[in-house]
């Protein structure tokens, strides 16, 4: 016997109207439509709360970086739609500029350096996530000791876990490990036999802090060999950021900074002897460079947040001349000991351009076979500054190599109005034709040098000075004479006398810069060796010859 039928509304009916049904269904619509407008609310008003804290951002969608989409399908919808309409927060957002370039920079090797307060360890801990999302990603970050090493440890816990909130860090082996199975190991390498413990291991990714602070190209060139992946969607390259001077600078200057203008990308090179690092003859791409490199400047300048309080600047402002340049105008140039410090290639380097005709053209040179020969060429504007406009520097010339190099350079040339050589090169051995005769025979004419090292020292320095009316250096230098602007600025005093350059140094350029100046004196002026004081000499005699 079934159960009897209820009025509906009566106390223990179980059917209901239609008409009740739907209220009933409306308002529970309404309830759950509320309670994802709530939920928008609550998500836009911390948002809200976040950016009013300044807090910093990754812009985990746009230039390289990385999205955690594991963690985001986790977000219920109407909240990833809220984060899509603008309200998600950003995590750090590169500073316009050199760190920006940095982290969308394609070259396989990029040195970020300069100034200290430009960001560059920030930047250096960002780049690797641009791979993050990817588990075959394996990343090694370095610096010199443990202690450093601590640093960027802190920084990290501070920025990953904001950009990937499942990310953890292992801390028995310093290894971050992000969702997707990726890894960062940030690690030290003490001394340069120590980066063995790295021999068998392979990274898609390596990135040093300091490179100024290793002492030789080792550890850099050892852990090239450790770059390597399977994953053929994974770019591998290496990253590292130095301040200038430091026990590496020296290196450091000559494989990145030397080779080409800052952020432009140039072939690789051995960094001994300058020769291009290419692929092998029986390559596919034999004779192609094996990679690419890049220096990216940096300034305390690009860094809005150091820059805005002005204490850090006025701190770097207090340091003695050497360290200012270096760590407050990012100086590569200057070091300890510099026999010219007053150099700034930002102010007597200039692009090339077409020597006018009315400007006088001359040529100085120093000679060696064993060590290079250099020549250097010139001109004299209207207002007696000196534009070198022009170099040779090889080795293992003869004489008549020499002078057939200088007459193919000159071809197109107008005639020199004066050329000056190494007097030394008119000394004979065993009754054999002396340097400057052999090139003489053979049409390159030459005058001997006044080698008078402190004046021509002296003649350098007041070129290197400003004119008080034009605010324009009195010599200028072509980019395309890279050996003197490689050279000039890194040529140390003599232990022994104050007053004159290493003579076992790299000297070559100078020498020629040096006959060069004493041919165009400033006001006349001569350095007294003997007496150690300067005094007033009369011009030159006119040569017969070139008619100076």
């Amino acid at each position: 016997m079934g159960r009897p039928k209820l009025a509906p509304g009566e106390k223990g009916a179980y059917n209901v109207s239609s008409v009740e049904k739907a209220k009933r269904l409306a308002k529970r619509r309404l309830r759950e439509a509320e309670k994802k407008k709530l939920a928008a609310q609550r998500v836009k008003d911390n948002a809200e709360k976040k950016k009013k804290t300044h807090t910093k951002t990754i812009d985990l969608l746009e230039n390289g970086g990385v999205t955690d989409t594991d963690f985001l399908a986790s977000i219920p919808k109407d909240v990833q739609e809220a984060i899509e309409q603008g309200d998600r927060e950003l995590i750090f957002s590169p500073n316009p500029g050199p760190q920006t370039e940095f982290l969308a920079a394609p070259e396989k090797e990029v040195m970020y350096g300069g100034a200290a307060g430009g960001g560059k360890s920030f930047a250096l801990l960002v780049d690797p996530l641009r791979y993050a999302d990817n588990g075959n990603f394996r990343g090694l970050l370095l610096r010199r000791t443990l202690g450093e090493l601590a640093e960027l440890i802190d920084q990290s816990k501070k920025l990953y876990p904001k950009a990937f909130p499942r990310a953890h860090f292992r801390e028995s082996k310093n290894l971050w490990v992000f969702p997707s199975g990726a890894t960062l190991l940030m690690s030290y390498v003490d001394r340069d036999q120590d980066v063995t413990r790295y021999q068998g291991q392979a990274f898609s990714w390596i990135g040093v802090d300091e490179l100024g602070h290793y002492p030789t190209p080792y550890v850099w060139d050892y852990l090239r060999s450790r770059l390597r992946t399977t994953d053929l969607s994974i770019e591998t390259y290496m990253r590292a950021s130095a301040n200038p001077g430091g026990v590496g600078g020296w290196w450091i200057k000559k494989m990145f900074i030397d080779r080409s203008e800052p952020n432009i990308p140039f072939a690789a090179a051995d960094i001994d002897s300058g020769e291009p690092l290419v692929y092998p003859p029986n390559h596919k791409k034999a004779g192609e460079p094996l990679f690419y490199r890049k220096f990216i400047p940096a300034r305390l300048t690009d860094n809005p947040y150091l820059m805005a309080s002005g204490e850090y600047e006025a701190m770097l402002l207090s340091l003695p001349e050497v360290e200012r340049r270096r760590l407050l105008d990012g100086d590569w140039d200057v070091a300890e000991g510099a026999a010219f410090s007053e150099f700034n290639r930002y102010r007597h380097i200039c692009d090339p351009f077409e020597i006018p005709s009315g400007w006088p053209r001359f040529r100085a040179a120093d000679y060696g076979f064993s060590s290079p020969s250099c020549v250097l060429w010139g001109a004299v504007d209207h207002d007696g500054n000196i534009w070198i406009y022009r170099e040779l520097y090889e080795t293992r010339l003869t004489a008549d190599d020499l002078a057939d190099s200088i007459h193919e350079a000159e071809a197109f040339d107008p005639p020199m109005y004066t050329s000056v050589l190494d007097k030394s090169c008119w000394n004979r051995v065993a009754g054999a034709p002396s340097v400057a005769q052999t090139m003489i025979e053979r049409g390159i004419r030459w005058m001997p040098s006044n080698s008078d090292r402190m004046a021509g020292k002296l003649q350098i320095h007041k070129r290197l000075q400003f004119n008080k009316d034009t605010e324009e250096p009195l010599l200028r230098i072509f980019s395309t004479c890279g050996n003197l602007i490689r050279t000039l600025p890194s040529l140390p005093l003599s232990r022994t006398n104050s007053e004159d350059v290493d003579t076992k140094a790299e000297d070559h350029a100078y020498d020629a810069l040096r006959y060069m100046c004493m041919t165009r004196q400033i006001n006349n002026i001569n350095y007294d060796s003997w007496a150690h004081r300067v005094k007033d000499t009369a011009p030159a005699p006119r040569d017969i010859v070139f008619g100076y």
